[in-house]
Order: structure tokens, then sequence, then C-alpha cells
């Protein structure tokens, strides 16, 4: 926006920040959040620790966003201030301190608007991402631990608790598999664009010769379950099997049979967890990732049938959506929306957000 007036800009940011407010309601944000409070003070609230644990996550998500608008709202008002204390003074310094501030404030009314299209059936629940390497070999297991790096540093950037259900290692090096939960509010909406096949070209690391590797790994992103989810599994679709847990290498982690493998016969799916103390919680985990699997089934096959009446074919958009290119080049690129940077190593580390604005204005676009 560069020649705007920055007094024109702010207003203007004010007005989105205005309609932003509008459709999250933060009167009705402050209302839910003053009866978690109540709900927090009670010392009988940590009986049943799994509800404690998901009022004090909705709690502090609601709390961090009251914050965040009370202090974009602020931060506009002091940017105005200071263009025209800057103004008044002639100071070149605290004129581009206000420019470097509006620039920031601007980027995240952005984001902030970006949340506001997060109006899909299941967009406010956490999310369930299963990561998978497919062809490449040992490459292929590497990049797959990268992905796994890059969204737990994303989560950690945005400080949402992560928990780790299961990772299975490979051989050589990197990951067969793993599968984590990011718990807060809007993440399976945030992060649903990632779902599909991510490809990785470099020189391998596992190539005597210091060949180029194309390597590819598959992102699975799924809504949690809830209550009324209705997901009905019966014991006779199930095989449970319990195994030790293993670490890198194959190394045992303890001592006895705690982790847990679960097979849905009718599906083939096949979950499993590894990571809880005691083989009762590691079936529980087990049981929730695969009831998640199960509802993103039906939801993706609902989504398909709608697919085919609006006359596309139920063409399924999560194949391969985004190419991680570190050699000859630095490049990221994602295949839907375009977005795309020359900085591949600061999105393995975490700064996606770029590529996920972007991901949920195509999904919205495109209807899905």
């Amino acid at each position: 926006m560069a020649g705007t007036d920055p007094a024109d800009e702010i207003a203007a940011l004010t007005s989105t920040l205005a309609s932003i407010e509008a459709v999250l309601d933060p009167g009705a944000m402050e209302t839910e959040a003053a009866a978690l409070r109540e709900q927090a003070a009670d010392p009988g609230l940590w009986s049943d620790q799994d509800h404690a644990q998901k009022v004090t996550r909705r709690l502090s998500y609601l709390e961090a966003e009251l914050a965040s608008l009370a202090g974009l709202r602020q931060r506009l008002a002091d940017t105005g201030v200071l263009f025209g204390l800057a103004e008044s003074e002639n100071d070149e310094p605290t004129r581009k301190e206000a420019a470097a501030e509006l620039a920031a404030l601007r980027s995240e009314i952005d984001q902030l608007e970006v949340r506001t299209l997060l109006n899909g059936e299941y967009d406010d629940r956490e999310a369930l991402i299963s990561i998978n390497a497919q062809a490449g070999g040992a490459d292929a297991a590497d990049f797959a631990e990268n992905l796994m790096r890059m969204y737990l540093r994303w989560a950690e950037r945005h400080k949402y608790p992560t928990q780790v259900y299961d990772t299975s290692y490979a051989e050589e090096a990197g990951i067969k598999s793993t599968t984590f939960a990011v718990h807060a509010p809007y993440a399976y909406g945030t992060l649903r664009g990632e779902h599909g096949t991510h490809r990785m070209v470099r020189i391998s690391k596992y190539d005597n010769q210091g060949r180029r590797q194309t390597s590819f790994a598959g992102v699975d992103v799924m809504p949690v379950v809830e209550q009324t989810d209705h997901i009905e599994i019966g014991e006779d679709e199930i095989r449970v099997d319990v195994f030790r847990s293993s670490g890198p290498g194959g190394q045992g982690v303890n001592t006895t049979d705690s982790a847990v493998r679960i097979t849905h016969l009718p599906t083939g799916i096949v979950v499993s967890c590894q990571n809880e103390r005691s083989q009762i919680q590691n079936r529980a985990s087990a049981m929730a990732v695969l009831q998640a699997k199960l509802l993103e089934r039906r939801r993706q096959e609902e989504a398909e049938q709608l697919a085919a009446l609006r006359g596309d074919g139920g063409r399924a958009w999560g194949t391969q959506i985004r190419n991680y290119v570190l050699y000859p080049y630095q490049s990221v690129k994602d295949l839907r929306s375009g977005a795309e940077t020359g900085n591949a190593l600061a999105v393995l580390d975490g700064e996606i957000d770029e590529f996920i604005d972007a991901e949920i204005r195509w999904l919205r676009k495109s209807g899905r």
C-alpha cells in the first residue's frame, strides 16, 4: 500500500477490525470466558482430567483472543498518535518506527480476517495430524520427520499445545509415520488445507554419489471427535494388538507391552498409540484417533457426493499439494493457491502461515 496516507490506512484497518469483531463477537467470547473461569475455580474440576484440560485450554484460547483484539485496537490508536508526532516534529526515525508498526498491524489483521472464513462444519475443532513416509526410501522417511518438526514448530510459535500419540521410526533415519494432536480451537479449520501429498527435491544425504532425490510424504488432517458426532465402533469391528513401545533404531523405550495397535476391520484403517504410560491410556488414545479418521472419512465422502452433484465428478483436491525444493535452488510452492517463497528452510522451521492463509482463501473460493 505504498503511497497511501497513513491516516487513511489506519482508518481502513480500524474498519476491517470492526468487521472481524462483528463475526468473532467479543461479547459472546467474554460471556463464555466468564463461565469457564467459574468452572476453573471449582476445586472438583480436576476429578475429570480430560474435561478439566478442555476447560482450561478453551479459557486460555478465549482470553488470548480477547487480549489480541483489544491489543490490536490500542496499537492502531497508538500508531496514529506516533505518525502525528513524527509529522509535527519532522522526526524521521519515529516515522520509520510508525511505518513498521503499521505494516505489522496490516499483516496481523489480514491473518485475523482469514480466520473469519473458517465456518465449515468441523472448522472450530482441534486437529489430529498423521504423516506417512511415501516413495523415496530413507529420504522420504527423513522428509516425513522434517514435516513433523515443521508442524510442531508452527504450533509452538502460536503457543498451541501438542500431544504426540505415536511415532514409528524408520531403520536408517527419519520416521515411517506419526500421529499427533494440535490442541487449539479452529486448529482443524486452519490446517485442513495441509491434507495431501507433499514433495521434496534435494541432494540425498543417503546416496553415496550425492545425487538429487525426489521423495514424498502424505499428510492427513482430521477433526477431533466430540460426543455429538455419533461415531459408533463395535467391538466386533476391531482387532486390538499390544506390543512393546520402541524408539529410534528399534530400541525399546519401556519394558512392558503397553503400546496398542487397533485395526478397524471394515475399512482396514490401522492406528496405534505408544506414548501413554499404560495400556488402558494407549487404547483410549488409539480409539480417539480411529474415531477421528472415520469422521474425516465420512466428511470426505460427503464432500465428494456434493462435488458430484455440482458436476465436477467428485475429483479429490488433496493429492499432491506442495513442492519443497532445496536443490538446485530453494523454493516452496503450493500447487493450488500459487503461494510461493524462496526461503524453504524457514518454511521447514514452521513459518507456514503464508501458505495456510492462502489455502484457507483457496478452499473458501473453491467451495471445499
